[in-house]
């Protein structure tokens, strides 16, 4: 009997850095072990090797611009046409985010499985003009009715839905990989800063640089805050020129406080280490599902300051600490510091859910047992 064949389309490769690269890297390989063909959409580059741990890479005719406005537009036909390509080629397409909502019906037409994955609430991030906006929510609208289910990996985005479609909502969350010890390398952590960093004796934030993500709460509230330890922030900055001027500005109000930026960090080892060796953990991230850097620092065993919002709360539970201000969030870096062994049982807390919650093997059967029961298999 042959192997169902099942295509990934909307991340931009495999190995790749990003939300949706990650994710396909990690599911992919899985799937193929569960014995499924698996084809994934990818951007055409220098190397176009031909498979990635036995998923099959297929690859945009053409090369992406640099430029963000002709890029968004490429990106609008890149996913059109793997949602063509593969609704003959495969027998379940799962789209990865809802900008080709226009072809989450098209594999229903043919006898196929469309599935679309929310990835979070795109339409109230603030780096999208209003029109951008509006048009997303369409989008999210149209593959709602187009697909034959959309998964979500945060239990509160069903709130997003109309509540005729409740019923296609299938929660499957994010995973997170277990990683083994790094040790510290002082060399490694002086290349990206020329200040003194020693090991647990700074707070880290990783995150794109843009206002959903709050790095001006961050920075405003380390700045009040009687912290002399080091603020480390890992990212870069988005398109949103304005935003950049907004950070220099608050930048320039403080006169004492060891504040290094090192820009986006894309060794993964050199990233993990930053994460396993902070004192504590700042995640402002606002808006979306289940946010990656969340998981990855509750694995890391941080002690968690996050955003109060219902997504963090509904991924980290009681394993972190949650502010909902610049005021709020100075006070909990104060009485951390200040009690920080008294918070130490969030450490243990974090692992344990980032273990028991958002493992990929249970996850990648949770996927195989839904396209074996869709496909009557």
């Amino acid at each position: 009997m042959s192997k169902k064949k099942i295509g990934i389309v909307g991340a931009r490769g495999i190995a790749n850095y990003g939300g949706f690269e990650t994710f396909v890297s990690e599911l992919a390989p899985r799937l193929v072990e569960k014995n499924f063909d698996v084809y994934c959409s990818c951007e055409k580059d220098d190397e176009m090797v031909p498979e990635y741990k036995q998923a099959k890479l297929v690859y945009f005719p053409f090369k992406m611009s640099e430029n963000y406005q002709l890029r968004k537009f490429l990106e609008f036909f890149y996913d059109l046409y793997f949602g063509f390509i593969f609704s003959f080629k495969c027998d379940v397409v799962y789209f990865l985010g809802f900008s080709a909502n226009i072809f989450t019906f098209f594999p229903r037409l043919l006898g196929k499985k469309s599935y679309v994955n929310m990835a979070g609430v795109e339409w109230e991030r603030s780096k999208f003009s209003k029109r951008e906006r509006s048009l997303l929510k369409l989008f999210f609208k149209l593959s709602v009715i187009g697909s034959n289910n959309v998964i979500i990996d945060n239990n509160k985005l069903i709130n997003y839905f109309d509540e005729k479609y409740h019923k296609k909502a299938l929660y499957i969350t994010y995973g997170v990989d277990f990683i083994p010890k790094i040790e510290w390398n002082q060399d490694t952590i002086n290349s990206y800063s020329d200040s003194e960093v020693l090991p647990h004796e700074y707070w880290l934030a990783v995150a794109r640089l843009q206002p959903d993500n709050n790095i001006e709460t961050i920075l405003d509230a380390y700045m009040e805050s009687n912290s002399e330890k080091p603020l480390i922030i890992i990212g870069g900055f988005s398109t949103d020129d304005d935003y950049e001027k907004t950070l220099k500005s608050s930048l320039n109000r403080n006169n004492d406080k060891e504040i290094i930026f090192t820009g986006g960090i894309y060794d993964q080892d050199d990233l993990n280490m930053f994460r396993q060796n902070c004192f504590g953990y700042i995640h402002a991230h606002s808006i979306g599902g289940t946010n990656p850097s969340l998981l990855e620092a509750m694995v890391m065993k941080n002690i968690i300051i996050a955003h109060d919002n219902e997504f963090n709360r509904d991924v980290a539970k009681d394993a972190a600490l949650y502010f909902k201000d610049d005021y709020d969030l100075r006070d909990k870096i104060e009485l951390v510091e200040k009690k920080s062994t008294e918070f130490s049982y969030l450490k243990k807390n974090s692992f344990e859910n980032a273990k028991s919650n958002f493992n990929w093997e249970k996850i990648t059967n949770k996927y195989s047992e839904l396209f074996r029961e869709s496909l009557g298999k």
